[in-house]
Order: C-alpha cells, then sequence, then structure tokens
C-alpha cells in the first residue's frame, strides 16, 4: 500500500479491494446480502477514480455474477434459501 497516496485514494483502493473480496464471497454465501454491496462498493470505487480500476472492475462483476446464482438458485427450488443437500 502507497502510504504516500492521500487518503481518498486509500479509501476508493479499499473499496475496490472490498468489493472484489465481497463479490467472491457472495458466490458461496449470503448472496443476497453481498451482491448488492460489491455492487455499491465497486461504483463508489470508479466514480470516484480508484488507481485498483481492475478489481473494482472485477468485483463488480462478481456482485453482478451473486445476482445471477441467487436468481438461479430461486428459480431452481422457488425460495430465497437454498441448500446443496438433495
Amino acid at each position: 500500500m502507497d502510504l504516500t497516496a492521500p487518503v481518498g485514494r486509500r479509501d476508493t483502493d479499499g473499496m475496490a479491494v472490498a468489493s472484489f473480496v465481497l463479490g467472491l464471497l457472495g458466490l458461496l454465501v449470503l448472496n443476497v446480502v453481498l451482491g448488492p454491496i460489491a455492487i455499491v462498493l465497486a461504483s463508489l470505487a470508479l466514480w470516484r477514480g480508484t488507481s485498483r480500476r481492475g478489481r473494482a472492475l472485477f468485483g463488480l462483476g462478481l456482485g453482478v455474477a451473486d445476482l445471477v446464482v441467487l436468481a438461479a438458485l430461486m428459480s431452481a427450488d422457488g425460495t430465497v434459501s437454498w441448500s446443496v443437500a438433495p
């Protein structure tokens, strides 16, 4: 991490990394919550001009993928909750 960067830039870089991590976690658990949070954080990081643009875009994509997975699972069994067990 660049400690000489302005605080605002470090905040946006943190948002980009957080969106990536939350989007990745959202594929496994709590995609109804973590997906939208990842999308919002990635959008804010991109809007504020993060230096980690690729990480923010990847977080945005993972957040959208979380919601797609949720929609697919909801259509498969008709509920918001799902499990892997038969």
